[in-house]
């Protein structure tokens, strides 16, 4: 079998700040080399004195931060990764609020879905759609249905009235 595979072993990840980090050092060292290059070697002294001297707000402590020599070669090769987004902050005055803001598919979902129920709710009370149709025929039978039925219930009531007159009559007649 294959030994050393470590599986319980915690993974280390590089987070981005020390990526960047990384990246300020490669190029402040470039630079350093070239105007070593260029200036020569003892004409002016040691460069990294001179950008400290320039730079006195930044302490030293953060110089060895970025001082940190990388293996193999990666220090020749300036990687960047395409797909990493780098995230800026905006201040309060930068924000636009009344412009435009995108909606996700839900929200604009939900939207449509609101706006079509409201079409349809004044469709309905104006009796367009088919369901406000059907409604209304039924309400129609209904109330022709009351009407007879109390039209029924009257004309109960007057036989009975008559009839209870038509007795009253026989009865004082006798």
């Amino acid at each position: 079998g294959r030994k050393g595979g470590h599986k319980g072993r915690a993974r280390q990840y590089t987070s981005p700040e020390e990526i960047d980090a990384q990246l300020q050092a490669e190029k402040q060292k470039a630079r350093e080399e070239e105007e070593q290059e260029e200036g020569g070697e003892g004409a002016t002294g040691d460069p990294k004195k001179e950008k400290k001297s320039l730079d006195s707000d930044e302490s030293d402590e953060d110089d060895d931060d970025y001082q940190q020599k990388r293996k193999g070669v990666e220090g020749l090769i300036d990687i960047e990764n395409p797909n990493r987004v780098i995230q800026t902050t905006k201040k309060v005055t930068q924000l636009d609020l009344d412009g435009p803001k995108e909606l996700s598919r839900r929200e604009r979902e939900e939207i449509e879905k609101q706006k079509a129920k409201e079409r349809y709710m004044k469709m309905h009370l104006a009796g367009k759609t088919e369901q406000a149709k059907a409604d209304l025929a039924r309400l129609a039978i209904i109330r022709k249905q009351r009407e007879e039925a109390a039209r029924k219930k009257e004309e109960e009531r007057k036989a009975k009235d008559e009839a209870a007159m038509a007795g009253k009559r026989l009865s004082l007649n006798k």
